[in-house]
């Protein structure tokens, strides 16, 4: 039997596969067992290229943010690229996709865990270090008591920056202009 998990994973990509689809793109889930590699995405002509990793939350918790690994602190391709999908509170609500590259994704991780593991944690003790990472829109609390490089609305730049994939026809990105 599947786990919400699971579920909610195989629904993260279904959507970002609909939502490429739409704009025109071809868009294909990678074989299962593909290491770091969701989505492969072309443009039309096949010129242009991209691979895309899915993140998938439902808006429980209080961090609003996403799941990830130490592996994804080294993860940086030229042409790889998160869409960190949020549906919501219920199946009603239309899910937000923030579009980032995979660069940003592991600077971020890097810092803010290097930050978290240098601040005493409960009771003035050493952290520990472990697997878990998050990708959150606000990480002011990690670095306090420092000014946080991400802080709340950091990520808003993303959202729904299908741009940055580099694959439509005027995009400087994609032309190398």
């Amino acid at each position: 039997m599947a786990s919400d998990t699971s579920l909610l994973g195989a629904a993260g990509e279904h959507f970002i596969m609909c939502e490429l689809l739409r704009r025109g793109y071809i868009a294909a889930l990678a074989p299962q067992g593909v290491p770091n590699t969701d989505i492969v995405v072309t443009d039309l002509t096949g010129a242009r290229l991209c691979t895309i990793q899915v993140k998938s939350r439902r808006e429980v918790g209080s961090d609003g943010g996403w799941h990830m690994g130490p592996k994804h602190e080294t993860l940086v391709g030229d042409r790889l690229f998160y869409c960190f999908v949020d549906f919501g509170k219920s199946p009603e609500a239309w899910p937000s996709v923030h579009v980032v590259p995979s660069a940003v994704v592991a600077e971020v991780l890097r810092t803010s865990h290097a930050s978290w593991l240098s601040t005493p944690g409960k009771s003035g003790r050493q952290r520990k270090d472990s697997n878990v990472r998050r990708l959150v829109p606000d990480y002011s609390n990690v670095y306090r008591p420092n000014p946080t490089p991400y802080p709340k609305g950091w990520l808003d730049r993303y959202l729904g920056a299908w741009n940055l994939l580099g694959l439509a026809q005027n995009d400087p990105i994609a032309t190398g202009d």
